[in-house]
């Protein structure tokens, strides 16, 4: 089957009991047993419950897992995928990374005995240098949060292979409709479900999709054990959501690159960051494994004062937090997204204080266009 029957098939058959085209939502937290032992598959809510289980085959089948398991926000599904490590193990993080990442692994991780060096994966040598002997993951964002780096996965997925490593892929940014890490060579792809496979801002969630056997057992044990399952109410939402995933990420493409070309060309807009322009450096890379570019773009307008007017000029585009709504957000990594990550952090790897992220939603491309053009005239 293809992607888009699949994203409206695949753990939403019909209900069996009635018919119903849509399944019901099962807002229960226990199960009744037929008997001492016995039961429908089901006992109690926090271990699993239909919803949550139709969404996990979805999104696996979606993004070619063999199983998936999901979360009640992307940071724990993030979280529980760390924790398939041991103290004293090693990992690999894109040096780039979105800010709840870089706050969980510092702050919080480090204090169980993991080990964590952040390191451009967009250069291949750099990852090789960077192996230790207790290297047991790498972990990469691509696109990255805000900075858009692109790393080649299948390069890095080779580099893992060959020195036994686990490579982790947050995929959030693009979804598995256009890009698939694991078809390129990863074994775990991460998602937050709050951004485009929901894509209604209505609902949190998180995923871990795997492909190996041992890793699945591991993952389904940490979501039973800590109670953070994703609620029935939610899984809906999500699920509801991923039925127009297909339709929703073509708009979403052709709107970024739309917005892209008329930001590359203002002239008080320093510099775009978006992989779907030629002159972006990792252009070739994301043309050859994704099937398109998506809609995040950051863009810098040069100075604080500049985004601060920006931002409190536009009137289309909502400044908020997330991203991958069916509506165009904006925000500023600086004071929002990455604001957990220290100054000179920041400026390393370059999220400036004039830098503004966008998420282009599906509105029409020439009303945003006209929103950005009438707010930048302010700066």
């Amino acid at each position: 089957m293809g992607f888009a029957t699949d994203a409206i098939h695949v753990g939403q058959e019909p209900d069996s009991a009635t018919g119903a085209i849509v399944a019901p939502i099962y807002q229960t937290s226990t199960y009744v047993q037929e008997a001492l032992g016995q039961n429908k598959g089901y006992d109690y809510a926090r271990t699993a419950h239909p919803n949550r289980r139709a969404l996990e085959r979805c999104v696996a089948r979606l993004e070619g897992g063999q199983a998936a398991y999901v979360f009640t926000t992307g940071m724990a599904a993030i979280d529980a995928m760390f924790r398939l490590l041991r103290p004293g193990d090693h990992t690999i993080v894109s040096q780039a990374v979105y800010g709840g990442v870089y706050r969980l692994t510092t702050q919080l991780l480090t204090q169980f005995g993991l080990e964590f060096s952040f390191i451009d994966t967009s250069n291949a040598e750099s990852v090789v240098k960077a192996i230790r002997p207790n290297t047991k993951m790498i972990y990469v964002e691509t696109p990255t949060n805000p900075t858009m780096i692109v790393t080649d996965i299948s390069k890095i997925a080779a580099i893992a292979h060959a020195h036994d490593l686990t490579l982790a892929v947050d995929n959030t940014f693009l979804s598995p409709y256009l890009q698939q890490p694991i078809a390129l060579g990863a074994h775990i792809v991460v998602h937050s479900m709050t951004k485009y496979l929901n894509g209604h801002s209505d609902a949190t969630g998180g995923a871990v999709i795997l492909t190996r056997a041992a890793d699945a057992e591991k993952i389904y044990f940490l979501q039973r054990s800590t109670g953070a399952g994703l609620a029935p109410m939610d899984c809906f939402l999500v699920s509801r959501g991923i039925k127009t995933l297909a339709v929703r990420m073509a708009q979403h493409d052709s709107n970024g690159m739309a917005v892209a070309r008329f930001l590359e060309d203002h002239p008080k807009v320093m510099r775009v960051l978006y992989p779907g322009l030629p002159s972006h450096p990792g252009h070739e890379i994301a043309r050859r494994q994704q099937r398109g570019f998506g809609a995040m773009i950051s863009f810098d307008v040069n100075t604080l004062e500049s985004a601060r007017t920006l931002l409190n000029h536009v009137k289309l585009c909502s400044l908020a937090e997330s991203l991958g709504g069916v509506e165009t957000l904006i925000s500023h990594p600086a004071t929002m997204t990455h604001a957990s990550i220290p100054p000179e952090v920041r400026r390393q790897i370059g999220i400036t204080d004039g830098l503004v992220r966008l998420s282009v939603g599906i509105e029409d491309a020439e009303d945003l266009i006209a929103d950005l053009d009438a707010a930048l005239e302010k700066t």
